[in-house]
């Protein structure tokens, strides 16, 4: 078998590329300068080249905040990118994993969003990624829709090295407490899409890692499993203003992961620990 991963130099196709060459698949890293995946042309010549049997889409604009004044640049990548790597995929009869968000849905509310819940994205970025599904979905007869959240893994910038690195020189952090999710580790989530990319059970699936939690919540255990004496002080969205909303609710279910006979990703404290431990070795 053979998969293109977009991204391979972020924090999900990094994991996603070991975990392919792990298991004997034949990976091909498409990230600049390999391929501007906003070109079509590029694209197409990338994808009929390698004559792929899949394509983990993993290339993102993911500054959230950013996107409110880049608006133009972040849709051209997450909706046009997208649109011509569903192209390609449709023309030469691959498959397409295309990695979405919690941000497509309203974030509003205590329930678990299920696959199909309305869409009402409350930022610019949850807008593009949600315009990146449909362009997959309605391009490419062998899709499938990931939706998660909260990333971290060992490549790359993410929430827990940045509270990690803050508490070297602080005694507290103010973080959010009303926004409510799950974390999910790019390790435990590259095991699933490479078992997904063997398969033909496409669809739209969510794919966090189990149990919720608070960003506080989160950061309270990140020092306590990495033995910090940082005090995380618990604030409100409202007191902590960011360029774009943030959802309050990021709850979403699994059902279809459970009735497509994937397996769940592990508890958010079981990687955690796990991803401290590596970083003290890495």
């Amino acid at each position: 078998m053979k998969v293109i991963v977009t991204g391979a130099k972020g924090q999900l196709g990094y994991d996603v590329i070991k975990r392919l060459e792990s298991q004997g698949v034949q990976a091909i890293a498409a990230d600049l300068p390999e391929v501007d995946i906003s070109d079509a042309a590029a694209v197409e010549a990338f994808v009929a080249s390698h004559k792929p049997d899949g394509v983990i889409h993993c290339a993102a604009y993911t500054a959230v905040d950013n996107a409110e004044s880049e608006k133009d640049i972040c849709s051209l990548v997450n909706e046009t990118g997208t649109l011509n790597i569903a192209k390609a995929c449709k023309n030469h009869g691959c498959k397409l994993i295309y990695i979405s968000t919690d941000y497509v849905f309203s974030g509003k509310g205590e329930s678990e969003f299920e696959t199909d819940s309305p869409k009402a994205p409350c930022n610019h970025y949850g807008a593009s990624k949600l315009a990146g599904e449909v362009a997959a979905l309605e391009n490419c007869d062998k899709c499938f829709v990931v939706r998660i959240s909260w990333v971290f893994g060992i490549n790359g910038k993410n929430f827990v090295k940045t509270m990690l690195r803050l508490s070297e020189t602080r005694d507290e952090l103010t973080v959010v407490n009303d926004q409510v999710g799950s974390p999910t580790y790019t390790y435990d989530l590259a095991i699933l899409l490479c078992e997904m990319i063997k398969s033909e059970k496409y669809g739209v699936y969510h794919a966090t890692n189990e149990g919720l939690c608070t960003w506080a919540e989160f950061a309270s255990e990140i020092m306590r499993l990495a033995d910090r004496k940082t005090k995380i002080i618990p604030v409100t969205s409202a007191e902590y203003k960011t360029a774009a909303v943030r959802p309050l609710n990021s709850r979403m279910s699994k059902k279809s992961l459970d009735e497509n006979g994937f397996e769940r990703l592990p508890t958010w404290q079981d990687a955690l620990a796990r991803y401290i431990e590596l970083l003290e070795d890495f």
